[in-house]
């Protein structure tokens, strides 16, 4: 069962990786406006400075209005966090070739 008590000292490679992407999520969040979601800035924020290598022409404004769109399923300008993790797991799965 899911427990957010689990000391991080404690916590596995995966588990540890959650926590840096949730970290990471909130802490690009909470720049503007709520801590909860992703606006435009932010998105291409964190897309710039945390996935340049993943995210090609990541800097490419273009670029990131088209794949913010892309995830952005109630079409708010916004992304939650379950939006978000859409796009890590787009790029795991091409990053581990599946």
């Amino acid at each position: 069962m899911y427990s957010q008590s689990t000391p991080s000292y404690r916590l596995n490679t995966m588990e540890s990786a959650i926590n840096v992407l949730v970290s990471q999520f909130k802490t690009f969040a909470g720049k503007d406006g709520s801590s909860n979601t992703l606006s435009k800035e932010e998105f291409s924020s964190l897309v710039a400075f945390q996935l340049p290598t993943f995210v090609k022409n990541a800097s490419d404004p273009v670029v990131i209005e088209q794949l913010m769109g892309s995830l952005d399923e109630n079409n708010d300008g916004e992304l939650t966090f379950l939006e978000f993790w859409q796009l890590i797991g787009k790029l795991a799965n091409k990053q581990g070739g599946f």
